[in-house]
């Protein structure tokens, strides 16, 4: 291949909602590039794009891939991003490091949340965006109104550069606004296509958008502007010299109508993206921060080298991978650089072009472009790398949080050994996958952006790391309290042959407000019991708290005061009074009308307005109470807090009732009370398990 340099590069992220036909609209570009001789299909497993194992099994896209081909003497560095919202990771990783974003939208189901979720990303890079409306050639097409409903999301600069003649299950043409032209595309999914002049209604048509192109793109520059007042319109030169400078000033936001499956439309996509997409050249400066904190410039023509790593992954046949994109100057094989962010050396390895899972060597990448390079000791995602004499860190991607949990059980002592090591190293490749230990419910919780990504990570363990767990439903952290006052007086007396033990405690109990935990006060007066003995009864509350005397949950919102007691003068030590000090606390709790509290999460879901009443049924299914509405374009977001023991697996159950269409963010909230009817079911289940382990 080649040695592309920056002008002549395209880096383009392939983004979208699930299920939109990108990874098939990449195998179409592979095969009019040449790449390929005929596509690969999901079912078959045979795609450039999804070739992990897990990808294969699941058949769908669950990585970002690089695909690397040429077009019109430009090189296209494509990175074709999963739509499913468990691996948003990839996407927004990919956009942190393209130059523009391909939007791929269903010709069927239109404008969806992933597609929001991908446009917003690369407006905040400050990229330019282009859709593609795919699946032109299913039952049910509607262009026109995908058209109008992408205009109240993203304005009214959308404008179709190509639209569909017969779109349905007959797709073949496609009607071209810069050439005026109607062009047929073979049957045979090569890509190849014949043009002819639009005629009649057709030709009507296209002359009108021709026209409505030529203002928006005369806006682009004041001497044009000038030019089209005084002439009443451009000529055909004046419009293709400024096309690529109205895309990128986001006064066209280009359109496309496509078939990937069929290969209909793809080749003129390529066109429009190797002769007026962003190159590196239209992002020549980059905003970083030195070693001091203070701000940076990184300029494509530094000539100092630094790079940016926007994913690090293992593959079974070459071991870990990391991708980069490179800002200034050239990174070489067999160099040095620094990891500033780690503040680590790294030792340049074999570098590699990419499409897919084929590599081809290379001694060198530049300015501009897009590789991988293998065994960097302890680069991870998100790390910058520079000569020593340019150290710089680039701003690293911000990632959702959280919002699915499971736990995961381990299925021998060799696996639970093993456990903390394979985690560490998943997490590393995926930053919106996240683990911890909680010692109050004593499980190892894995946490991310669904259900299927923590399968994944199972799935992972057992290949990679032979460790053997199983995925399960986490507890849910529920704590003790009360809603009333309790008093008890325990005397702990025991007497062996030798020196016995002896305490007696006084105590009161009452009910705190939330959130302010166990407070232990002493109101002793007199001489009966020895101050040096507060701690040990203190002591010994706390570890009543706990154990839980209500049903073996952790005890909250509780003052405690012990006020009298007695002591002996030879038996009388430590572990007496806190022993005392356990039971006396355990008993005035169970007078002080003890009650069970959950954690309440409150709940973000943005749906199609079409979808909020099963959402709202749903919810109140799950005890939920609905806090609030919102309008954002055409969907709506849902508030609601619902209790967290409800939400196992919602993330998939919402995307069941919304086809696929719903997305919800959800962070702790406050706790309360447990309705009466189901808390002691809550304490017969908690004992179950306790028994079990």
């Amino acid at each position: 291949m080649k040695d592309y340099r920056a002008p002549d590069i395209r880096n383009l992220a392939v983004t979208g909602h699930a299920s939109t036909g990108k990874t098939l609209l990449c195998e179409a570009m592979l095969v009019c590039a040449g790449k390929l001789t005929r596509p690969g299909t999901i079912e078959q497993g045979n795609t450039v794009s999804d070739y992990h194992p897990d990808e294969k099994e699941h058949q769908q896209s669950i990585h970002a891939t690089v695909l690397t081909e040429e077009w019109l003497g430009r090189e296209l560095n494509l990175i074709d991003c999963p739509g499913t919202p468990d691996f948003i990771s990839e996407p927004l990783s990919a956009l942190r490091v393209a130059d523009s974003a391909m939007i791929v939208i269903s010709g069927v189901n239109g404008v969806e949340t992933g597609a929001d979720e991908v446009w917003a990303a690369a407006e905040h890079y400050e990229i330019t965006r282009f859709l593609v409306i795919n699946l032109l050639d299913r039952e049910n097409t509607r262009f026109d109104d995908i058209l109008e409903e992408a205009r109240e999301h993203y304005g009214a600069r959308v404008f179709p550069m190509t639209l569909p003649v017969d779109a349905g299950p007959g797709f073949r043409s496609v009607l071209d606004v810069m050439r005026s032209d109607v062009i047929t595309f073979a049957a045979d999914g090569s890509g190849k296509f014949e043009e002819k002049p639009a005629e009649g209604a057709l030709k009507e048509r296209v002359n009108e958008l021709h026209r409505q192109l030529i203002d928006m793109v005369a806006e682009s520059d004041d001497s044009l502007m000038e030019k089209f007042f005084d002439q009443g319109t451009l000529s055909e030169e004046d419009l293709r010299a400024h096309v690529h400078e109205a895309v990128q000033k986001g006064l066209v936001v280009p359109v496309f109508a496509a078939s990937g499956m069929k290969n209909i439309g793809v080749a003129r996509i390529l066109d429009f993206i190797a002769k007026y997409g962003s190159s590196p050249v239209d992002r020549a400066t980059v905003k970083g921060n030195a070693l001091d904190g203070s701000e940076a410039t990184v300029d494509l023509k530094d000539g100092q080298t630094v790079a940016y790593v926007f994913k690090t992954m293992h593959e079974d046949h070459v071991g870990n991978l990391s991708f980069f994109r490179v800002y200034s100057g050239d990174v070489v094989s067999g160099t040095e650089l620094v990891n500033v962010t780690r503040g680590e050396n790294e030792r340049m390895g074999q570098l590699y072009r990419v499409n897919g899972s084929a590599r081809e060597p290379v001694p060198s990448l530049h300015a501009g472009d897009i590789g991988a390079v293998v065994k960097l000791r302890a680069t991870r995602s998100g790390d910058t790398l520079c000569s020593a004499s340019r150290q710089v860190t680039l701003p690293v991607v911000e990632f959702p949080a959280p919002n699915t949990r499971g736990a995961l059980v381990a299925k021998s002592k060799s696996d639970l050994n093993k456990l903390g090591e394979g985690l560490s190293s998943l997490r590393e490749e995926d930053p919106t996958f996240d683990y911890h230990f909680e010692p109050e419910i004593g499980q190892t919780i894995v946490s991310g952006q669904g259900w299927l990504q923590l399968q994944i990570v199972t799935e992972e363990l057992k290949r990679r790391f032979n460790v053997d767990v199983e995925l399960v439903e986490p507890r849910v952290s529920y704590r003790a309290t009360i809603s009333g006052r309790g008093e008890s007086k325990h005397r702990h007396k025991k007497q062996t042959g030798g020196a016995g033990q002896f305490a007696e405690v006084w105590m009161r109990i009452e009910t705190l407000p939330a959130d302010s935990g166990m407070v232990f006060t002493q109101s002793l007066v007199g001489n009966n019991v020895d101050r040096v003995f507060v701690p040990s009864v203190e002591k010994g509350v706390q570890a009543a708290c706990a154990a839980g005397p209500y049903g073996g949950f952790p005890v909250t919102d509780v003052k405690v005061d012990f006020y009298d007691g007695k002591q002996h003068p030879v038996d009388s030590k430590d572990i007496a009074f806190q022993i005392a000090g356990k039971a006396a606390f355990s008993e005035a709790f169970l007078i002080a009308k003890p009650k069970l509290l959950e954690p309440v999460m409150e709940l973000r879901i943005k749906v199609p307005s079409d979808a909020v009443g099963s959402v709202l049924a749903d919810l109140s299914g799950r005890r939920g109470r609905i806090m609030g509405m919102e309008t954002e374009g055409r969907f709506e977001v849902v508030v609601a807090h619902v209790p967290q023991a409800e939400l196992y697996q919602y993330s998939s159950q919402l995307r069941a009732i919304t086809a696929g269409r719903g997305r919800h963010k959800e962070k702790f909230e406050h706790y309360e009370d447990v309705p009466r009817e189901i808390e002691q079911k809550i304490i017969a289940q908690h004992g179950r398990k306790v028994e079990e382990d």
